[in-house]
């Protein structure tokens, strides 16, 4: 029998680390020892067989195994069983696959084939299990050697660590002639391969026909339909489990974070506890807080720190970074540093966590700084760590020191840039207003612009109304033959209305018009009293939006007195100026913030979280709404936040 390599790499099971950590030691049982061999026959071999029960470190086994050879005693299978046991726990699989190919007798036994296998089945990147299952299966008939049901589960674990199902198929074929389809661990085992290949059919099949089923098996089953993006699925599943672990909680917590659900991840996570059967675990916490992150939901991330501190969890790398991102996201940058400060041994993930939360509050000089801070303490900057200081500089004008960092990221750390990189550096340069130096660094890099560094070349081209350099970008959109996205001629159309070129804005809109694109909604979230609400650009969906409207026309009518002019410039030339200004009234950030100043006391905060860049007229807007009701308007948009305080915003009008 020969079977065809099809694979390289390695698969990983899922994006977050609790789904990668399910793994086949949760399918079948945890430990899988030689204890049921014939009683040993010398006194040596229970003393050996004590050593294996407590966990001998590699130099004693070492020492042991040298006085097994000495002693004559190698040429016994139990003692080889044993010491190959032994050398796995300790996890020196090479003197573990010596001795099994030197094994005593001319054929190992199951047991033995079992133990190598599982071993190597452990290494994601690595076929040897499959390969030793090939010959197993080879010597088999000759010797009466024959895959168990413990077999089948380590060679699906294998399987399932394969770029393709090839190898899965096979075995699933094999598991069904040999009757082994209905055992518990093999179902198990089947469904989670089959999920990490995403063929859920496959595997609801294999579930549906199993007689019985654990906790595992549902969240095996689980796992997959959250990775293939089948959340409704995930749901209606997940409330159908008869008991729910740690990992179906994380698994359907996850899964939202993934799809960008924040608030129903958050919700789960509220049901979870009120369910009280299972307390969260690091990996849970780390999601929840992104969800927090995401949201702006300070209070709730506030709640999460102190559970963390009353409850004792261990405060590793993973929740060190997931507070600081938190709280730099939420506004509050100054708790942030005090965690950042908090922590003894900073890794590169703290670092870049700490550089990105500086960035997105404009403060690159303090970004570049601890940046500094990082090297000196010899920790080696990653690329996350490189495109949040490139931002960083972005957003305050810093040429000189990104571009340093720029050009010196490849010989310095040894990081090739990459797509994300030069757009970092695209941005920079355009916002700087070095448009043609950008748009050659674009037109020269060793790779293929995407989308995403023509809309930043584009962005600043409306920013610093080039309608020539625009249009060249637009071309270069266009060739991209990007069906689903028009973000390029949005952004072009409001650079020939903010020219008033309303003959190229009527021929752009007609384009998108009849391409029948819509371009993504404007959305805002705001927290008050724990409760997240979410808006949209003329929302008519709150419960409470004909006073919020109101209230809004009568904030907006008090920020004109305060020098507000609304900015129209933008908004399609067949409209009157009235129609014009409603069209920029009901903006979703404008409808926030008139809920957080109905919603709260006078003088109080207002912190929102918008999903796209805010316009021109939201940002003068907000700055003369500060400064007539006295109050500290935060918010954060998709690149940056902007803090508005006495009429004048942090980012002094450089975004």
């Amino acid at each position: 029998m020969q079977v065809r390599s099809r694979t390289k790499g390695l698969i990983f099971l899922c994006k977050l680390e609790t789904l990668a950590s399910f793994s086949s030691s949760t399918i079948f049982p945890a430990s899988y020892k030689p204890t049921n061999q014939n009683p040993f026959e010398h006194p040596f071999q229970n003393t050996l067989f004590q050593l294996l029960k407590q966990r001998p470190t590699l130099s004693k086994l070492k020492q042991i195994h040298a006085q097994v050879v000495t002693q004559a005693f190698s040429c016994h299978g139990s003692i080889a069983t044993t010491l190959i046991n032994c050398y796995i726990y300790a996890k020196n699989l090479t003197s573990a696959r010596s001795l099994f190919d030197c094994y005593p007798s001319c054929f190992p036994p199951t047991l033995v084939w079992n133990l190598i296998i599982r071993a190597y089945s452990k290494q994601q990147n690595s076929q040897e299990s499959i390969h030793l299952f090939v010959q197993m299966l080879a010597i088999g008939g000759a010797v009466r050697v024959f895959p168990d049901k413990y077999t089948f589960t380590f060679v699906l674990t294998s399987c399932s660590h394969q770029k393709s199902p090839y190898f899965g198929e096979v075995v699933h074929g094999l598991v069904i002639k040999n009757g082994l389809e209905s055992d518990l661990f093999v179902g198990n085992s089947l469904i989670n391969m089959f999920s990490v290949f995403t063929r859920m059919e496959n595997a609801q099949k294999v579930f549906n026909e199993m007689p019985k089923r654990d906790v595992f098996t549902w969240t095996s089953l689980l796992r997959g339909y959250v990775k293939h993006g089948e959340m409704g699925i995930a749901c209606k599943l997940f409330n159908r489990m008869p008991v729910r672990n740690e990992v179906s909680w994380a698994v359907m917590i996850s899964g939202f974070v993934g799809c960008e659900r924040h608030t129903e991840a958050l919700r789960c996570f509220h049901d979870m506890l009120c369910e009280d059967r299972v307390k969260p675990d690091e990996t849970i916490l780390v999601c929840v807080l992104s969800a927090c992150a995401h949201l702006g939901a300070l209070d709730q991330g506030n709640w999460i720190h102190v559970y963390i501190d009353k409850t004792g969890i261990p405060l590793r790398t993973n929740i060190f970074t997931a507070l600081i991102d938190m709280y730099a996201k939420c506004g509050k940058i100054d708790r942030a540093i005090r965690v950042f400060n908090g922590i003894s041994k900073r890794d590169v993930l703290n670092y870049s966590s700490m550089i990105n939360g500086l960035s997105i509050h404009g403060l690159g000089k303090d970004a570049v700084r601890v940046f500094s801070q990082m090297l000196t303490e010899n920790v080696k900057p990653n690329d996350i760590t490189i495109i949040g200081v490139l931002n960083g500089c972005s957003h305050s004008g810093l040429v000189d020191e990104g571009s340093s960092i720029f050009y010196n990221m490849e010989n310095l750390w040894g990081i090739i840039p990459k797509i994300e990189h030069y757009c970092c550096y695209a941005d920079l340069l355009g916002r700087a207003g070095l448009l043609d130096r950008a748009f050659e660094v674009v037109k020269s890099m060793p790779i293929h612009p995407d989308i995403a560094i023509w809309r930043a070349l584009l962005s600043a081209c409306r920013i610093h109304r080039d309608a020539k350099l625009g249009e060249q970008v637009i071309r270069h959109i266009e060739q991209l033959d990007l069906t689903r996205y028009d973000g390029g001629k949005v952004l072009l159309s409001n650079l020939y209305a903010s020219l008033g070129k309303w003959e190229s804005v009527a021929e752009l809109r007609n384009l998108m018009s009849r391409e029948r694109k819509k371009s993504t909604p404007g959305r805002s979230w705001i927290e008050v009293n724990g409760v997240v609400h979410e808006f949209r650009v003329a929302d008519q969906l709150h419960p409470q939006i004909a006073m919020i409207r109101e209230k809004l026309n009568e904030i907006l009518k008090r920020a004109r007195l305060g020098g507000y002019v609304a900015n129209t410039r933008q908004v399609s030339f067949d409209l009157s100026e009235e129609e014009k200004e409603q069209a920029v009234a009901f903006h979703s950030e404008k409808l926030a913030i008139a809920f957080g100043v109905m919603s709260t006391e006078p003088g109080t905060p207002i912190q929102i979280v918008k999903n796209l860049r805010t316009c021109d007229d939201c940002h003068s807007a907000l700055k003369a709404i500060s400064k007539v009701y006295e109050r500290e308007l935060v918010v954060r948009d998709r690149s940056r936040f902007h803090t508005f305080k006495d009429g004048i915003c942090s980012c002094h009008d450089y975004w």
